[in-house]
């Protein structure tokens, strides 16, 4: 391996951005480090449903350019777009796409880091592209804010749910959870806020809005404790509620028929789609059967230990969820920093330990936060709602654009600490 051995980072939203700057300071400048992505700022997606509800345009407010901290950190940026990965040769092949026409090109490395995110299948759903409406990127949700705010939206019937998820699978992974939809807090926090949109506009509220899942029951990853909090709540509040619809069918005009041969009536359509990696993952010797990469709770795959995934694209990384990310952005960097770097830890660097941290908004400037790791197996089981949570969600924003994703360690626990400990 070289003196400075050479990073290799593919993806710069929020996993990528984290994990390269954590990276940087657990290994000091022992190392070389090069991020690619397609496009030179990241999207700041949880906040996306704030700014449609206020009708300003999240294209404006939710790009992060990022170029400036990498260099402030002495990482080089390339913006292109992985093609394919070698994990033999070790090196990936890449195009610029600032203009088009560009040729392949190849870069090697000596550590890879997989941060690519996944496909959103939204092209695989039938209807999707004339009816649905989502959340999940700037385009999108710029394109519900439009057809609310100037018009359009007639003050019918809300859907609001997720596709199926179909989860990768491997022996060599560690034994997680099985989800049947990707990630729920979208689809939950966008019901309750999209219920407070309704009511200050006089067209309704919650009675309005039906919630779907694919699963036995939404929000699954909650945990049991919670759950028997919430659904009671939903139920009171007037939301109608669908289960096991086993995922979408096609989208019509008027409604959303469902693999399990039931329907739901709706003017607007909110539909999360399932979560897919991306093809030139597929049938790697580093993925599992679904394309995601198979990594252990140090995130580092068993058979190429130069090789290691974090957020979405990690097969581990179940519920899709931006905390789990961070939490395996914060242990990859320090084995990376120990391995390659200067980090001399006083003792073992704990694996990844698995828990749901949300913070959603719910409209009226007030929010739910769920801190939990029952799902897992854990004892831990909190849900809170009020105005702490809706400020908490604003200031980690304001934090991450202050720093630019290289958030303190001490910023996720102070934040569980408040919002654990606060009465709301």
């Amino acid at each position: 391996m070289a003196a400075q051995p050479h990073i290799l980072i593919l993806g710069a939203n929020f996993a990528g951005l984290t994990t390269a700057r954590l990276i940087r300071k657990y290994a000091g400048e022992d190392v070389r480090m090069t991020c690619i992505d397609r496009k030179p700022y990241l999207t700041f997606i949880p906040n996306i449903p704030i700014e449609v509800w206020n009708n300003n345009n999240p294209e404006s407010t939710l790009h992060l350019p990022f170029i400036k901290f990498l260099d402030r950190d002495n990482i080089d940026f390339i913006q292109g777009e992985v093609q394919g990965i070698d994990v033999d040769k070790k090196s990936v092949e890449f195009k610029p796409v600032e203009r088009s026409g560009s040729a392949v090109e190849k870069v090697p490395y000596d550590y890879l880091v997989i941060a690519l995110g996944n496909k959103l299948a939204f092209d695989e759903i039938e209807g999707f592209g004339e009816y649905g409406h989502t959340f999940t990127d700037t385009y999108y949700g710029d394109k519900v804010r439009r057809y609310l705010h100037e018009g359009e939206y007639k003050g019918g019937p809300v859907a609001i749910g997720s596709d199926l998820f179909i989860q990768g699978k491997s022996p060599k992974l560690p034994d997680i959870p099985v989800a049947e939809a990707a990630c729920e807090g979208p689809p939950v926090e966008i019901s309750f806020s999209m219920a407070d949109w309704l009511n200050e506009r006089g067209l309704g509220g919650a009675e309005k809005i039906t919630m779907f899942t694919p699963a036995e029951v939404i929000a699954e990853d909650a945990g049991e404790k919670i759950l028997d909090q919430l659904l009671p709540m939903v139920q009171e509040m007037g939301f109608g509620y669908k289960a096991n619809t086993r995922g979408i069918k096609s989208i019509e005009k008027d409604g959303i028929e469902f693999m399990d041969g039931s329907s739901v009536e709706a003017e607007l359509k909110i539909i999360f789609p399932n979560w897919k990696a991306h093809e030139f993952l597929r049938g790697l010797p580093i993925s599992d059967d679904q394309g995601f990469i198979i990594t252990d709770l140090h995130m580092r795959n068993p058979d190429y230990p130069e090789v290691f995934a974090v957020g979405d694209v990690a097969s581990i990384t179940v519920p899709k969820l931006g905390s789990l990310g961070h939490m395996e952005a914060e242990v990859l960097a320090k084995v990376l920093g120990k391995e390659a770097g200067s980090y001399q830890p006083k003792q073992e660097i704990d694996p990844l330990q698995f828990e749901l941290i949300c913070m959603g908004d719910m409209g009226g400037h007030k929010g739910f936060y769920m801190h939990t790791n029952e799902w897992w197996g854990g004892d831990t089981s909190i849900l809170k709602m009020g105005y702490t949570p809706h400020a908490l969600k604003m200031g980690f924003k304001a934090m991450y654009y202050t720093l630019g994703g290289k958030i303190p360690s001490w910023g996720l626990p102070i934040s569980e600490s408040i919002a654990d400990h606060t009465i709301i």
